[in-house]
């Protein structure tokens, strides 16, 4: 379809008024309103305001401008249909057969810190996502534009045929209506905030991946625009290599573990499971003693840290030899980050400052359909905690138990955790028996489970979970109590001669 007229009303000007210079030299009519048609006419270009071709002035400060039978009919006219084109002629109706259009940055506005209700209603866009859609439903006769990096394809087209092509224009039609789904979703998020009655989810692809979980899947990473959190998504790569699917996941779950943590904590992740956990008063201590936990398991690893990666981090990662894939940090000194940049392969991850998570969904997708869940935010206190044995655990197991409690929460069940102080000793995960959790956790650890607490995710249905621990030197428990054997599980600590406190609270992860 030859384009003779085009209207043109866009918030972001990049490239806009170039764009429109070209169609004004290849004959093109311009339509256009308010600071849009300002700039065009600043810039050279003979442009009909909107309101002249109506007929009828732009009212209410701008939230009436395009709305008109003109404009809509214009653009929605079926060029092949005898009937239509008879009533736009009966009308005056011209046709428009390009709509180059962007919307009022909602996101932005309601992003800005101290905004007003007033100014975030004023900018959901009712004019733009009408036309937009409008000339998306016809576009096997107009060309719809919401992407100033479709301005030169476009155009290149129009000079090679005279035209925009039917297969460039239904492509065009798609990334309209995925612009107006977006926008509807964030007024939706806005307005809703959680409610999970009617969700309505929107993401856009950052990038296409090598593949996915495994070299014979296709794969890409999706972001949801309106998330804002600290999180994978929203980090800054700062180098390395593209960003594999098992990156994405293992870095996702270490980080929402250090995140856990106010006390300088770093965590060591290999196959979607900490191998090393610890906290301490100092950076380089934490993140040794994580390492120590598991050097084996932590070759190839992801490490996210809750501090700042200075060269004293990287020291240590020389003198271990460590071999790292990723790496993620809410800061990095500049040296450090230098020296981080040599290893061609590590991946670099910046999140900045961490935020509390305003996003408190937990979605995990099934086939045919989507589990929501709300996020489990809540940290075990000391007044939590109820002793069920004669034996009471000291002040300093009590905060190891607690420690334990918090890893054990991000450790795929059936899970168990075994701790020192505030360093993991063993952990064992994914298991189908709470049993072999333990002997592997203990198998791990060896010599340092001596003298350990151990977490477990969920209650004992026996004793012998904890007997096969206790076997091994751990000496105080923490675990949700709730089984209909408690009495005959609490009866057993006595005769092992172990504490254990219950938490009345589960942490399966599934």
């Amino acid at each position: 379809m030859p384009i003779k007229r085009a209207l043109i009303s866009v918030f972001e000007k990049e490239g806009i008024l170039e764009f429109a210079k070209q169609l004004d030299e290849m004959g093109v009519e311009i339509l256009s309103t308010g600071g849009t048609a300002k700039i065009l006419k600043e810039g050279g270009i003979e442009v009909k305001d909107v309101s002249d071709y109506t007929g009828f002035p732009e009212m209410m400060h701008g939230r009436v401008k395009t709305l008109h039978p003109l404009v809509h009919g214009g653009i929605l006219a079926v060029r092949d249909n005898d009937g239509h084109m008879q009533q736009a002629k009966d009308q005056g109706v011209e046709m428009i057969d390009m709509v180059v259009i962007n919307l009022y940055p909602f996101e932005k506005t309601v992003a800005k810190e101290g905004v007003s209700e007033e100014e975030i209603i004023e900018n959901i866009d009712i004019g733009g996502p009408s036309m937009v859609r409008s000339a998306a439903k016809n576009f096997k006769y107009v060309t719809v534009l919401t992407d100033p990096a479709d301005y030169d394809v476009v155009l290149e087209e129009m000079k090679e045929n005279g035209e925009c092509s039917l297969e460039m224009r239904r492509k065009l039609a798609g990334k309209a209506f995925k612009l107006t789904t977006g926008y509807d979703t964030a007024i939706k998020n806005y307005f809703a905030g959680d409610d999970t009655e009617g969700l309505n989810l929107h993401f856009y692809k950052v990038m296409d991946l090598r593949y996915g979980e495994n070299p014979a899947q296709e794969a890409a990473f999706y972001k949801d625009p309106s998330n804002k959190d600290t999180n994978i998504p929203n980090a800054e790569v700062l180098g390395g290599k593209q960003l594999s699917y098992n990156n994405i996941v293992d870095a996702d779950s270490a980080l929402n573990l250090v995140m856990e943590f106010k006390e300088p904590t770093a965590v060591f992740v290999k196959h979607n499971n900490p191998c090393g956990v610890a906290s301490a008063s100092e950076a380089t201590e934490a993140f040794m003693n994580a390492y120590k936990v598991d050097p084996m398991s932590a070759f190839g690893c992801i490490i996210a840290v809750n501090f700042e990666v200075t060269d004293a981090i990287l020291d240590i990662m020389k003198a271990e030899k460590m071999f790292v894939e990723l790496i993620i940090a809410p800061s990095y000194t500049e040296s450090a980050l230098k020296r981080l940049k040599t290893r061609k392969n590590l991946r670099i991850l910046n999140t900045g400052e961490f935020k509390e998570f305003t996003d408190k969904r937990v979605m995990k997708r099934v086939n045919g359909g989507l589990l929501v869940q709300s996020r489990d935010e809540y940290q075990l206190k000391p007044d939590d905690l109820k002793v069920v044995t004669k034996l009471e655990p000291s002040e300093e197991e009590i905060n190891s138990l607690l420690f334990a409690t918090l890893v054990c929460k991000h450790v795929i069940s059936n899970s168990v955790v075994m701790a020192k102080g505030k360093v993991t000793t063993g952990i064992g995960a994914g298991q189908m028996s709470r049993v072999d959790s333990v002997k592997i956790a203990c198998s791990k650890g060896g010599d340092r489970i001596e003298g350990s607490v151990m977490a477990s995710d969920a209650f004992f249905p026996f004793p012998d979970a904890m007997e096969q621990a206790a076997a091994n030197g751990v000496k105080a428990f923490i675990q949700p109590g709730g089984s209909i054997r408690d009495d005959e599980v609490i009866a057993r600590a006595d005769e092992l001669g172990v504490s254990m406190v219950f938490s009345g609270r589960r942490y399966f992860r599934h």
